[in-house]
């Protein structure tokens, strides 16, 4: 398989850097803090702004306790890096692709982003868009739109590279095709969320040859 585009918007958790044995450590912490199920918050929080969930499972609570408990848990994710490490292909593809078109698009903060970016001893993004640049959070398109954005382009123009159903679905939304990984969501639940292409992981991925400056080739098995 040959994908041709002129950009590609990478999200981070999942994609990157696995930091899952953190998120679930911070956020199970807050789930039983508040009485929920662990389990079920730590899957509800996948690929979403933090602020979203906690006002999803709040819905009574004031505009003040949202903001303070969504500070909670960036504190915990900012301070909890053990085991966050870069995924497979992860380094290669930002090592190799050409920086102006490629950006980071991601649910996260700017200031966790930067900290898993580096405990992943990944380069560091000339384009970005976080949690702290938005609006309006996955699956809303704008995070997509903004990405591409940053990059000159339309969405049209753009592959997105996403795991969460959550990002799949605003990367459909902005007009981007999208590549998911097996990372961490099954098939059918990636398929459902209107993933053009799966693969298991950025190693799965190979830069093809361009034809000019401004293209980007992106190769898999079909």
């Amino acid at each position: 398989m040959r994908i041709s585009c002129r950009g590609v918007l990478f999200d981070m958790d999942g994609v990157l850097v696995d930091s899952t044995p953190a998120v679930a450590r911070v956020w199970s912490t807050w789930a039983l803090k508040h009485g929920f199920n662990a389990e079920a918050i730590v899957k509800m929080s996948h690929g979403r702004p933090s602020l979203a969930t906690i006002q999803e499972l709040l819905p009574h609570a004031s505009g003040d306790v949202h903001s303070a408990e969504d500070r909670e848990v960036e504190r915990g994710e900012i301070a909890d890096v053990a085991g966050v490490i870069a995924l497979p292909g992860a380094k290669h593809l930002l090592t190799n692709l050409p920086a102006n078109r490629i950006a980071m698009v991601t649910s996260a903060t700017r200031a966790l982003a930067e900290v898993r970016v580096e405990a992943a001893r990944l380069p560091a993004l000339r384009h970005m868009v976080t949690a702290s640049d938005i609006a309006c959070g996955k699956p809303d398109p704008e995070p997509y739109l903004k990405g591409a954005q940053r990059l000159g382009l339309a969405a049209q123009d753009c592959i997105v590279v996403e795991d969460a159903p959550a990002g799949i679905r605003s990367g459909k939304a902005a007009g981007a095709r999208v590549i998911a990984l097996r990372t961490t969501t099954n098939d059918a639940e990636l398929l459902a969320a209107g993933a053009d292409w799966i693969v298991d992981d950025c190693a799965s991925l190979s830069i093809g040859p361009a034809s000019n400056e401004t293209e980007v080739v992106l190769e898999f098995p079909g």
